[in-house]
């Protein structure tokens, strides 16, 4: 991670320990980035032999976060981290965390893509699609704010989720008047619907991960407090 103004220590080791786990982060968050990615791409060429892999791959995402967090774990026992540097051994085992469950949502995606359906559904696919790929960008920024802890552009994405909010209410939307026009279609709307959610849960879990990136940067917990209240606290 660059530009950190992490404390330096007596102990080397400490500062290669600290070191390594934002390199493993950060390799977590490429991993379930490129998976996201994939899961869409499936998704839009209804690419069973893709979504397959995906799904397969889920179980690297898994093993990363065990391991990171056992590393975590370990620091904290043994060096006993405190300021800032407990803010970060923290904010590491949120995200990866949050970066786990956004794996889980490719997953989703991916299952989505293999199953049958009508023609008929191919557009309700298309705007998952483009949502996604909103959710993409997102994700990739949030990682770069990860990256440089950048709090005033993680403080900028937070708020950018609205947005992909408001897609997925319009899918919504879509799919409800899908199901009530042709009630046979519901088993197989209802298979959309839950990719849809998938996406709109990704947007949630870099929302997440933003709040951890304030919360090491200004030593302020900005969950669960409004937009106005965290803009105050990033500008402190």
């Amino acid at each position: 991670m660059e530009n950190l103004n992490t404390n330096k220590h007596i102990s080397g080791q400490f500062n290669t320990e600290l070191e390594d786990i934002r390199n493993r982060v950060l390799a977590m968050g490429g991993l379930v980035e490129r998976q996201l990615e994939q899961a869409l791409d499936a998704l839009a060429g209804l690419d069973a032999e893709l979504a397959k892999a995906v799904i397969e791959g889920d179980h690297k995402v898994n093993g990363m976060e065990v391991a990171i967090d056992e590393e975590c774990t370990r620091i904290i026992a043994k060096r006993q981290p405190a300021a800032s540097d407990l803010r970060l051994i923290i904010t590491i085992s949120k995200t990866i965390t949050d970066l786990e469950r956004i794996g889980d949502a490719c997953v989703r995606i991916a299952k989505a893509a293999v199953e049958k359906r009508s023609k008929s559904q191919e557009p309700l696919l298309v705007s998952i699609e483009s949502m996604g790929r909103h959710a993409t960008r997102g994700l990739h920024a949030t990682l770069d704010a990860l990256a440089r802890m950048d709090a005033e552009k993680a403080l900028e994405l937070h708020k950018e989720d609205a947005k992909l909010d408001k897609e997925y209410e319009g899918i919504i939307r879509q799919l409800m008047t899908y199901m009530m026009e042709d009630p046979r279609s519901i088993p197989g709307v209802l298979d959309v619907l839950w990719a849809a959610r998938a996406v709109e849960r990704v947007g949630d879990r870099c929302k997440n991960i933003c709040e951890y990136i304030i919360y090491y940067v200004k030593g302020k917990d900005v969950r669960h407090t409004s937009y106005e209240e965290m803009e105050r606290g990033v500008a402190e």
